[in-house]
């Protein structure tokens, strides 16, 4: 996803303690908290802040990352657990507009340790951050209402219909190198309501967030994919360019997952069947 934004306004900053049960607190972190020595993990790790891996997000994006019963949950946030564990501090999230993200902007001014919101690798925001081993092999969706009539992307694009997409996303990006105008959303969530309100016909988004949407049954009933658009997206964690360090226990961590089944299990628990593709070993 690529996937949160320039038009939206900064979000509040909220930090989760994952060890402690990821209450949501009010806040955000500071840089430079005590001696280098004293933000060092296991493996030579230098934290932002001691005792805690701090984790920029873009709330929400489920299955990824989301407000669940008061907790920020999700694939994402599981999958940094196990990095966390791993150095032996506890995970913290931060939520920030997406669009930092792209610009590495809380990573380079020592907000965050890393961002994990289901972004995908490319080649334009290596430029500004170092991205982990692919964790993810993302496809996008064309999700229309079962009643529109539209079974393709070809047809959708023949009948002109009015497409929505989340703002600086590839998904947005892809719309529009199709010939779309699509009107943009600040979230993943409100493009779905836009669908679900009829601001749009119909939505170009990633497949994972379309899968999970399904699950309920109102929205099941009211609507459908008509096209998967693999487009080769893989989604990668990101780290300050340099962060040796940390990005090799990111990738120690996905790489373990994989082999010891862990993987798989949290694969399933919040996205879905598991696919072997999803699992892919090779590296950014």
């Amino acid at each position: 996803m690529t996937t949160l934004l320039g038009r939206r306004r900064a979000r509040a900053l909220a930090a989760v303690t994952v060890a402690a049960g990821l209450a949501l607190v009010a806040g955000c972190t500071s840089s430079g908290n005590g001696s280098s020595a004293s933000r060092t993990a296991a493996g030579g790790v230098v934290l932002v802040k001691a005792g805690q891996l701090t984790t920029c997000t873009h709330l929400p994006y489920p299955p990824f990352q989301s407000e669940i019963d008061g907790r920020v949950q999700g694939f994402d946030v599981s999958m940094i657990d196990l990095v966390a564990k791993d150095l032996g501090v506890k995970q913290q999230i931060l939520d920030t507009p997406f669009e930092n993200f792209k610009t590495g902007a809380f990573l380079n001014s020592g907000e965050c340790d890393l961002a994990a919101a289901g972004m995908t690798i490319t080649a334009e925001r290596k430029k500004n951050v170092d991205f982990s081993a692919p964790y993810f092999d993302a496809t996008q969706a064309l999700l229309v209402g079962k009643d529109s009539g539209i079974t393709s992307l070809a047809d959708a694009k023949a009948k002109k219909v009015r497409l929505g997409a989340q703002a600086q996303t590839t998904g947005e990006d892809y719309a529009r190198k199709q010939g779309f105008d699509p009107v943009s959303f600040e979230s993943s969530d409100a493009v779905l309501n836009g669908l679900r309100t009829g601001q749009v016909k119909a939505v170009i988004i990633d497949y994972p967030v379309v899968q999970g949407w399904l699950k309920d049954k109102a929205n099941a009933n009211a609507f459908q994919i008509a096209g998967n658009i693999n487009t080769g997206e893989q989604y990668g964690f990101t780290v300050k360019k340099g962060n040796t360090k940390l990005l090799a226990a990111i990738n120690k961590a996905i790489a373990d997952a994989k082999a010891d089944g862990t993987y798989e299990k949290l694969y399933e628990k919040w996205i879905g069947p598991y696919e072997q593709s999803a699992a892919s070993p090779s590296a950014s």
